[in-house]
């Protein structure tokens, strides 16, 4: 294909990433009369990162907001964050995100994105998450709309490989286009490109052999390129480079770019097994918008990083349904033979979970009462016995969604430049290669989507205020 050229006239804000965070910021930066150039490293069809696969972002209101439900006070929102990250996050930014989360929604609204009810299910979203109509892609959609409508440049399977940093200053950035390198200048660089988790050779850094293992949710365009640009330019990073949002997915998911379709919400309605048919963690700990992306890095520390939900007849309409159909049998002992387990193995496993299971009233709904206790790990709500045919199995891979290794901000989205703490004044980071700063480990359940909205919108109104003056 041809590719789009850089304008003659000088850039003022230059863009990596051309995801929600990256998008964003360029409306916000346009807004304000100046020369938007977005690097987006995919091709048109597959633009908008991660972004192309999401479904909602989740929001702080203290009153009801259409189409959210009840309400969902700060300090909720908070706990909830907490609760999952262990504490592990910068607090000053994880409480200006939460507060900021309400106008985040009003401006994707005022830029067109609409939005629709929640689902049911497993998610239980309807007062914190607003999801989009039409999901991640028409949100994209409505965003590259909104910013050609201001004169925005988007250069497509446009990638940013190096960025020259000089006396705390953005200086330039290598730009690799149509077979060639240009080296590209502009008043202030904004980085939202996304993290490393399409890059295997670097996952293997810390996983070792098991990251050829995993497989990415994403956009396989996620290589980490500006990521390691900045870190070699010397800023500071922020996060632990084996924490990541990683779900269970099923293991027939493709390696890359299976999307949200490939994730498997069957957890807390059975047991989970290893390869040796051991269950290995209490499925039942919390709700699933609070402990789904746990999933991921717990199947990735098994054997093989495989692992096997198992469900009968009574749990068979309690989820969203996978992309593909479950592995089926009329006895644990056939089904173990389908999954390859030790029949024998399988078949204690599930007789002693049974004999575990407490009386109780079952509701997906709430934390219930229904546990299996006695045993280790114990289940903690939602358990009732498997003893109802046709048994059903999915087989788990881990899932990578994004890394949270990461470039670390002040609460204006600059970039920190080395451990002094000083940041650069022109250089800014949004979206899933700061998210660290907010997520340590753990994930809540639509919040990525609202790291890259807020953060977004907020670096293109800094750095515009940067380059004005």
């Amino acid at each position: 294909m041809e590719h789009p050229t850089l304008p003659e006239e000088p850039i003022d804000v230059l863009i990596a990433g051309g995801g929600n965070a990256g998008i964003s910021a360029a409306i916000n930066a346009a807004a304000a009369g100046l020369k938007v150039v977005v690097a987006e490293a995919a091709p048109k069809h597959m633009r908008g990162g991660n972004t192309r696969h999401t479904r909602n972002l989740r929001v702080m209101h203290e009153t009801p907001k259409p189409p959210l439900t009840s309400t969902y006070p700060e300090e909720d929102y908070f706990d909830d964050l907490m609760r999952v990250t262990g504490g592990e996050t910068d607090q000053a930014l994880a409480r200006m995100t939460i507060a900021q989360s309400g106008a985040a929604m009003d401006w994707l609204m005022e830029h067109g994105v609409a939005f629709q009810p929640a689902l049911g299910g497993t998610l239980q979203l309807s007062h914190t998450n607003a999801f989009f109509l039409g999901g991640g892609k028409a949100l994209m959609n409505a965003l590259y709309r909104a910013a050609e409508g201001l004169g925005v440049t988007v250069l497509y399977e446009a990638s940013i490989t190096g960025v020259k940093i000089s006396e705390r200053r953005f200086q330039s950035a290598t730009l690799a286009i149509g077979g060639r390198t240009e080296e590209v200048s502009a008043q202030a660089f904004i980085a939202a490109s996304g993290g490393f988790e399409a890059n295997i050779p670097w996952l293997k850094e810390y996983w070792g052999e098991a990251a050829e293992n995993f497989r990415i949710r994403g956009t396989p365009y996620n290589k980490g390129a500006v990521l390691r640009a900045l870190l070699d330019a010397g800023v500071a990073p922020i996060g632990d480079p084996k924490q990541c949002h990683a779900v269970a997915i099923d293991g027939r998911a493709p390696q890359f770019d299976g999307g949200i379709a490939t994730r498997l919400d069957s957890v807390p309605f059975g047991i989970v097994v290893n390869r040796e048919a051991k269950r290995f963690y209490d499925e039942g700990e919390d709700f699933w918008p609070k402990r789904y992306a746990i999933w991921g890095r717990l199947v990735a520390a098994e054997p093989g990083q495989v692992a096997y939900s198992i469900i009968d007849a009574k749990a068979a309409e309690d989820f969203m349904p996978s992309m593909f159909e479950p592995v089926t049998a009329d006895t644990i002992a056939e089904l173990a033979g389908k999954l390859g387990l030790d029949p024998t193995t399988l078949e204690a496993t599930v007789a002693r979970f049974n004999g575990s299971v407490e009386p109780g009233t079952f509701d997906p709904t709430i934390l219930d009462d229904c546990q299996a206790t006695g045993l280790h790990p114990r289940k903690s709500h939602w358990a009732r016995t498997i003893d109802s045919p046709p048994f059903a199995a999915y087989a788990l891979s881990p899932g990578i969604t994004f890394t949270y290794l990461g470039v670390k901000v002040d609460e204006s989205t600059r970039v920190i430049i080395d451990a002094g703490g000083l940041p650069a004044p022109n250089l800014f980071a949004a979206g899933e290669i700061m998210a660290g700063n907010v997520l340590g480990e753990g994930y809540l359940a639509g919040i990525g989507m609202t790291i890259g909205s807020v953060f977004g919108q907020l670096a293109g109104r800094e750095a515009a205020r940067h380059v004005l003056g």
